[in-house]
C-alpha cells in the first residue's frame, strides 16, 4: 500500500548536505514540501531547484519548510548547489537529501522496494522519483503531486495548492476551482444554511449543495 492522503510520512534519518536530520524534528510545528529529483546536475531538475530558491520569502510567509530529494551523494548535492543558485539567482539554503540508497525513495512509494541504482545509471532508472509532496504540522500529508521527466514542475501551483490547504484545513471551508487568495471559498455540504450563516454570515447559494462565501480572515 502506498502512501496516502492523511497517512502520518515515515520519520526517517536522513543525510543532506546540511548534515543528519530526523524528518519529524525538521518539520516541527511547521508545513513542510518535499520534492524529489532523479539525478543530480541534470537540466529540469536544475531550473526546478532555482525556481524553489526564489521563492524563499514565500514558503517563509506561509510557516512552510521545503526540502530537496535527489538519489545522489551529499558532495554532488553541495557542488549542484553552485549550478542551482546560477540559475535560479537566488540562495539555494534549503537542505537537499542524499537518497544514493533509495530509502527516501521506497519509503514515499516513489520507487518499487526491489529497485537499485546500477553502475552508469541515468536519471531514467529513477525517473519516477519527481513528486512533490505537502506536509502538515501533524507530519500527515496532505496533497502530493508526480511528473514525468520531461515536463517541468509549476510552483506557483504548488504555492497556491499551499494557499487552498491551509485556508481549508485552517478555517472549515473549501477551495473552487483555480481559487488563489483573496477569492471566495466554498461552506462544506454538511454545514446546514443555518450554521452557515451563523459562521460566515451572508453566503451565496449557486445551487442546493454549493454555497460560496468570502474567504475568512
Amino acid at each position: 500500500m502506498g502512501l496516502r492522503i492523511n497517512d502520518t510520512v515515515p520519520n526517517l534519518t536522513v543525510e543532506t548536505d546540511q548534515g543528519t536530520i530526523q524528518l519529524h524534528d525538521w518539520i516541527g510545528d511547521s508545513w513542510a514540501i518535499l520534492f524529489s529529483h532523479p539525478k543530480d546536475f541534470t537540466p529540469v531538475c536544475t531550473t526546478e531547484f532555482g525556481a524553489v530558491a526564489q521563492l524563499a520569502d514565500e514558503w517563509e510567509k506561509r510557516g512552510t519548510k521545503v526540502i530537496g530529494v535527489s538519489v545522489d551523494g551529499v558532495e554532488d548535492h553541495k557542488k549542484w548547489k553552485g549550478d542551482i543558485e546560477t540559475v535560479g539567482g537566488a540562495k539555494a539554503g534549503f537542505p537537499i537529501i542524499a537518497d544514493d540508497g533509495l530509502e527516501v525513495s521506497k519509503a514515499f512509494d516513489m520507487l518499487p522496494a526491489e529497485a537499485y541504482l546500477p553502475d552508469g545509471r541515468t536519471p531514467a532508472d529513477s525517473a519516477t522519483v519527481r513528486s512533490v509532496f505537502i506536509i502538515g504540522p501533524d507530519k500527515q500529508l496532505k496533497l502530493s503531486m508526480t511528473y514525468p521527466m520531461t515536463v517541468g514542475r509549476n510552483f506557483a501551483e504548488v504555492l497556491r495548492a499551499l494557499d487552498g490547504l491551509q485556508m481549508s484545513i485552517g478555517k472549515g471551508v473549501a477551495t473552487p476551482a483555480n481559487w488563489n487568495v483573496g477569492d471566495d471559498v466554498i461552506i462544506p455540504a454538511t454545514v446546514s444554511d443555518e450554521d452557515a450563516k451563523a459562521k460566515f454570515g451572508e453566503f451565496n447559494k449557486i445551487l442546493p449543495y454549493l454555497r460560496t462565501t468570502k474567504a475568512p480572515e
